[in-house]
C-alpha cells in the first residue's frame, strides 16, 4: 500500500491546511515563527561550520534542509512556504485576504525574531562571550553577510535586481518543498521529498529572507561594515518580494490552477497529518517556507 499522496489530494489538503493557519491566534503565529527562524539559523551555522572545516560547500547543501525538516515536521510557521500556501487558500475560498496578510505580517515578524535572536546566540557562543573574534567561522559569516548586502551595493539597480531574481529561483524551490511535505503520508517519506528542492536552492546559492535574517545580523555582529540601511534595502527588501513572489504566482496560484479543488469538509485527511495530532488548530508548516 503505497503512501503517496497525489498532486490534487495534496491541494484539497493544502486549502485546509491553509484554513487552519490563518486562524492561529497572533501568539501562537509567533511562537511558531521564532522557532522556525532560530531553526534555520542553526541549521546555516551548520553550514558554515562544515565549510569552515575545508569540505566543500556541496556538503553543506546536502546538510542544511535538516532545519526545514525540523520545523515542518514540529508544525511550525516559515513565511516563505507561508507565501504559497495561503494564496492557495484564497483561491480555494477557505482564506480570506485580511487572514493571509495577517497571517504573513506575523510570521514574518516572528522569523526576524528568532534568527537574530540566534544570531546573536551564535556570536556569542563562537567568540567565547565577546572574548575571542570567532576565527575561520566567523570570517566565512562576514564574507557571506557582505556577498548579500555589499556587493549587491557595487552593483547598483542592477544589484537590487540580480537579488530580486535570485530570492524568486530561491523560494520556488522553498515552497515546491512546501508542498511536497503532503505528498506522502509517513514521516521518512515526507522527509526525503522536502529534502530535495531545500538542497537544491541552497546550493545553487539563491536569496532565502528567513536565511539572511540570521546570516546579515550575524556578520553584522562580527564587525561586518554593513549598515542596518544596507542589509534592509539591499537584501531583505527585494529578497522577501521575490520570495512572496515565487511562493504566491509559481507555485500557490499555478498548482491550484492546474489541480482546482473544493474546500474539503472539515473533517479532512489533513487534519491527521503527524504533526498536528495533539493539537487543536495545528500549523504544519514550511517552509519554505524552508516554509
Amino acid at each position: 500500500m503505497t503512501d503517496y499522496v497525489s498532486p490534487k489530494e495534496l491541494l484539497q489538503e493544502a486549502v485546509q491546511l491553509a484554513k487552519r493557519k490563518s486562524e492561529l491566534s497572533v501568539r501562537d503565529m509567533l511562537i511558531r515563527g521564532i522557532l522556525a527562524g532560530a531553526f534555520l539559523g542553526y541549521a546555516t551555522s551548520l553550514t558554515i561550520i562544515v565549510t569552515s572545516q575545508g569540505l566543500p560547500p556541496i556538503v553543506g547543501a546536502i546538510l542544511f534542509p535538516v532545519g526545514f525538516v525540523m520545523l515542518v515536521l514540529l508544525g511550525l510557521e516559515l513565511v516563505t512556504g507561508n507565501f504559497a500556501l495561503l494564496p492557495a487558500g484564497v483561491m480555494g475560498g477557505t482564506v480570506r485576504v485580511t487572514k493571509l496578510l495577517r497571517n504573513w505580517g506575523w510570521v514574518y515578524l516572528g522569523n526576524l525574531i528568532g534568527s537574530v535572536l540566534y544570531a546573536a546566540l551564535f556570536y556569542l557562543a563562537i567568540t567565547n562571550w565577546r572574548t575571542g573574534n570567532g576565527g575561520a567561522v566567523a570570517d566565512l559569516l562576514k564574507q557571506a553577510a557582505q556577498k548579500k548586502t555589499l556587493a549587491y551595493v557595487a552593483l547598483g539597480y542592477s544589484g537590487w535586481a540580480t537579488a530580486l531574481v535570485k530570492a524568486v529561483l530561491c523560494n520556488w524551490m522553498v515552497t515546491i518543498g512546501a508542498m511536497l511535505a503532503l505528498a506522502s503520508r509517513s514521516t521518512v517519506g515526507k522527509i526525503a521529498a522536502m529534502w530535495l528542492p531545500i538542497m537544491t536552492f541552497f546550493a545553487l546559492g539563491f536569496e532565502h529572507s528567513v536565511v539572511n535574517m540570521f546570516l546579515i545580523p550575524s556578520g553584522m555582529l562580527l564587525g561586518a561594515p554593513i549598515s542596518l540601511g544596507q542589509g534592509l534595502l539591499w537584501n531583505l527588501l527585494p529578497v522577501t518580494l521575490g520570495n512572496l513572489v515565487a511562493g504566491t504566482l509559481l507555485t500557490g496560484m499555478a498548482f491550484y490552477a492546474t489541480y482546482p479543488t473544493q474546500a474539503a469538509p472539515a473533517t479532512s485527511k489533513a487534519e491527521m497529518l503527524p504533526a498536528e495530532q495533539n493539537e487543536q488548530a495545528p500549523a504544519f508548516s514550511a517552509a519554505a517556507g524552508v516554509q
